[in-house]
């Protein structure tokens, strides 16, 4: 029976310079070669790894932390976040001078010109483009998801203030914002209904907080040596790290592929 697979980006995809490993892009070829789909769970947007889905092929994918679900280059899930909440919440983190990014499916844009945070915290993801400075630019648009940008522990004040939104810390000076209840694991379920596949057919990858329940409900888990502790408590298995092939290994101890 095939299989279809999910795999983070960062961390797991990704080495820790950012990079796909040889062993990663072999295994991904030999998934293919035997007939299973090979998918993105990701936290990033689909403008933020375009590249990696064409270099390895790939047209299905949960996007925004499942916000933004594709199947076969189809969008089959779309959840935007209300525009009264994004006008509120960025009321309230102007007063703390705690900037916005804002994130459609096709670009991202901050409420200020510049902050080092914004800097300091997009800047760890090397990713290839940088948001454009547009105040105004949830206006009329389906924002998937935001990003915020404080310290730690400063986003208890919001969390109780927007109980219909969802705050998932990924960096010491930001976090991820999406509607209440959004979750990889929710979207790899819209992707199961939709392709008619059994439990025993799905497969997770991952290494990041916002893994920890699509690794804890998938029936065949695995997380990444590099992960956090919290992920990797759920996973069915933990191996090795990113940065000495892990990826590989773990598909090979499946069974789903042969040695290189």
């Amino acid at each position: 029976m095939k299989k279809i697979l999910f795999f983070d980006i960062d961390g797991t995809l990704l080495d820790t310079n950012k990079n796909i490993p040889e062993s990663t892009k072999y295994a991904v070829k030999e998934l293919k070669k035997a007939g299973h789909t090979v998918a993105i769970a990701t936290g990033r947007a689909p403008f933020l790894f375009s590249k990696i889905r064409e270099e390895l092929d790939i047209d299905t994918y949960i996007a925004c932390n499942g916000q933004y679900v594709v199947v076969d280059s189809e969008v089959i899930h779309k959840e935007s976040i209300p525009e009264t909440d994004i006008v509120a919440l960025t009321n309230k983190a102007m007063t703390n001078d705690h900037p916005i990014v804002y994130i459609d499916h096709e670009d991202m844009a901050s409420n200020m010109e510049s902050h080092v945070h914004v800097d300091e915290g997009l800047g760890s993801l090397k990713f290839d483009q940088d948001p454009i400075h547009d105040p105004n630019y949830f206006e009329g648009r389906e924002i998937l998801q935001a990003l915020l940008f404080c310290e730690e522990g400063k986003e208890d004040a919001y969390e109780e203030q927007f109980t219909n939104l969802d705050f998932l810390r990924w960096h010491p000076l930001s976090l991820d914002v999406m509607p209440s209840g959004g979750t990889k694991a929710k979207s790899v379920k819209r992707i199961q209904a939709h392709l008619g596949l059994e439990d025993k057919d799905i497969y997770a990858f991952g290494d990041g907080p916002n893994d920890y329940e699509m690794l804890q409900q998938v029936e065949n888990s695995v997380a990444m040596k590099n992960g956090v502790e919290q992920s990797k408590s759920v996973a069915k298995l933990v191996t090795d790290h990113v940065d000495n092939d892990g990826l590989y290994k773990a598909i090979v101890k499946l069974g789903l592929i042969k040695e290189m």
